[in-house]
């Protein structure tokens, strides 16, 4: 009796994936990699990291070749594969976000960032982590609560390390989320502050004063991206 519960328990588990395809010529084994690595991709509903991939293919694959084939077979596609928020994911390519939002009925729906939230965004995500009182100081007038409190929402802000000040406040950083929206894959990816300042795009008196038409255009220009 017991012998036959455990051997329905063994029949229950998936079968071991074969990973390194040793059985096929190498050309087949690369194409079954690039199409699980697709279908995983395709599949999820976030950026899919390196080390989710490394589990359907060989020890000898390499993510980076199979990624860079893939992306030349969709070169002619309307949709594409992205490096964001350390992994990859399929998105519609940019010509195509009227189309979606209005097939979606997003065109008029949407709501896009106040320069306000747009701004205490783009510091928080250059200066994080970075405490309510250090932007309301820097801006020279109180950040509500509110207006945090938007940003927290659309899981583009989250709540980061306390400060040592006194009180030890919560700082504020931005999540996995922002740098998905607008299709960063790291931190990194952000514009350089100091090269924004020396070509005359961004400064800080410009941030004090509100004026983010031009440096926030990166931002802007990324969050259009469709994440289908």
């Amino acid at each position: 009796m017991a012998e036959a519960s455990a051997r329905r328990k063994q029949d229950d588990q998936p079968a071991l994936l074969d990973t390194e395809l040793e059985h096929l010529p190498a050309e087949l084994r690369w194409r079954e990699w690039m199409g699980r690595v697709e279908a995983v991709i395709f599949a999820a509903s976030s950026p899919v990291t390196r080390e989710t991939l490394a589990r359907v293919v060989g020890r000898s694959c390499n993510i980076e070749l199979i990624i860079d084939d893939i992306r030349t077979e969709l070169a002619g596609r309307p949709y594409e594969l992205v490096s964001v928020a350390g992994g990859w994911q399929h998105r519609t390519k940019r010509a195509f976000g009227d189309v979606i939002r209005t097939a979606s009925g997003q065109a008029e729906s949407a709501r896009s960032l106040s320069q306000g939230e747009a701004l205490v965004l783009m510091c928080v995500a250059y200066f994080q982590p970075i405490t309510r009182g250090e932007l309301s100081s820097f801006f020279g007038k109180e950040v509500s609560r509110d207006l945090i409190g938007v940003l927290r929402s659309q899981d583009l802000i989250a709540s980061g390390p306390r400060s040592p000040q006194p009180g030890a406040p919560y700082t504020y950083v931005t999540t996995k989320a922002f740098l998905s929206h607008f299709g960063f894959d790291t931190l990194r990816d952000l514009p350089d502050f100091e090269a924004l300042e020396d070509a005359g795009l961004l400064s800080k008196a410009k941030l004090l004063a509100g004026d983010i038409s031009v440096g926030l255009s990166a931002f802007q220009m990324n969050r259009d991206d469709i994440d289908e």
